[in-house]
């Protein structure tokens, strides 16, 4: 009996120590940081996102999912419930968006700001902020491959379209008109020989008459720098001969003796024989 009261409190004793080191490990590794809770309320699909998720402010750690639930308020919105270090500077213009780390696809939520609001954004357990979640990469990669599937869609049926029997045999019909219209062009230089050949020719004539006209102009020149200087002295020559008869003929119209006897002397002047000076005004 003793031996049992012994065994009971040495189990007794052995589960207080155990209990006592699991409470002491969960205090010593408890989590010090204090932390500030945010809401991230959403309609965007948030695959991959778990409780315990890591909090990333442009790539930082600062903290992580608490829990993931749906909002009781709006119908198909998902609320994300994250705590984040106290130094976060999170502000009225911090959004977040959903990243993935590696090829895991295991999601992580990625905190940034584009500056528009720089006020800080408050938030307690009693009245906790919301943070709006933006698309991510994924979402606008499905959203832009769902266009282009879209576009090919259509794409395809327009060729569907164009590539019809009727459509085929108009294609072929143009293309043998565009043929024709190339046999025809091809002959053109054909036709034009003759027509060249007229052009060679009158061309031929042509540069006759140009050469002629050269050979008039080379005359002309020679006939300015030689002939002309010389018809231009005799004809000032000419002109004193000429001037020097009229002198003659009006000398022998004022005194025709001067033929037989020779042209009177002109009147003496002072100093010279004969000279007699006029009578003086006054003089009787």
């Amino acid at each position: 009996m003793e031996n049992k009261a012994h065994a009971l409190m040495a189990g007794i004793f052995t589960i207080g120590l155990l209990v006592t080191a699991v409470l002491m490990g969960v205090w010593l590794n408890r989590d010090r940081v204090e932390r500030v809770p945010y809401e991230i309320a959403t309609q965007l699909p948030v695959p991959g996102l778990n409780p315990q998720a890591t909090v990333r402010y442009r790539g930082l750690d600062v903290g992580k999912v608490e829990k993931i639930t749906f909002d009781p308020d709006v119908k198909g919105q998902i609320l994300i419930h994250i705590s984040v270090s106290k130094e976060t500077p999170v502000t009225l213009s911090t959004y977040a968006v959903l990243g993935y780390q590696g090829v895991t696809g295991i999601a992580y939520v990625q905190l940034d700001d584009d500056g528009s609001k720089p006020a800080d954004l408050s938030s307690s357990r009693k009245e906790v902020a919301r943070i709006e979640l933006r698309p991510g990469l994924l979402d606008k990669i499905q959203k832009r491959g769902l266009a282009i599937l879209d576009q090919t869609q259509i794409l395809t049926s327009r060729l569907n379209e164009l590539l019809d029997a009727s459509n085929q045999q108009r294609m072929l019909g143009a293309f043998d008109k565009v043929g024709q219209a190339a046999d025809r062009i091809g002959g053109i230089p054909k036709q034009l020989e003759p027509t060249i050949a007229k052009l060679n020719s009158r061309q031929g004539a042509l540069t006759q008459v140009s050469d002629a006209a050269e050979r008039v102009n080379t005359a002309a020149d020679r006939f300015d720098a030689d002939t002309l200087p010389r018809i231009n002295s005799l004809t000032n020559e000419i002109s004193t001969t000429v001037r020097s008869l009229d002198r003659t003929v009006d000398q022998f119209n004022r005194n025709p003796q001067s033929i037989l006897f020779g042209s009177r002397g002109g009147t003496p002047g002072p100093g010279e024989p004969g000279f007699a000076a006029p009578p003086e005004r006054g003089t009787r």
